[in-house]
């Protein structure tokens, strides 16, 4: 699967999905700083699925109407050790074929799903 890891994706966690076989890109390493509707742009035009921490970005879809056409994920779990957070994302990613067109909370006990507005 293609996915941008937003800046706040530790690098434990882009590597393990490289690893896995996904294509992965990073924000944090090839243009950090990016505003989020850049981001967000940026994942539609290069057709990835987006990976986040930051909840500001269910604001943009559902509220500011910003187009994410092949989807969101975004983490509600602690950060404090990326190696353990690598291994889960990778694993939970895996878990589900139906990531695209949606946007994803993803917590330690579940996983909830919403379908990405029409535009």
């Amino acid at each position: 699967m293609r996915f941008l890891a937003n800046e706040n994706i530790p690098r434990e966690v882009v590597a393990a999905l490289r690893e896995a076989g996904h294509d992965a890109a990073w924000v944090h390493a090839d243009a950090p700083g990016t505003s989020d509707e850049q981001v967000l742009d940026r994942a539609r035009r290069e057709v990835r699925v987006l990976l986040t921490f930051d909840k500001d970005f269910g604001a943009l879809v559902f509220r500011r109407g910003a187009t994410a056409s092949r989807g969101v994920i975004l983490f509600r779990i602690p950060l404090d050790q990326p190696d353990k957070l690598a291994a889960w994302v990778v694993g939970v990613l895996s878990t589900r074929a139906d990531w695209e067109g949606h946007f994803a909370v993803v917590e330690l006990n579940r996983v909830r799903m919403r379908r990405l507005p029409s535009r």
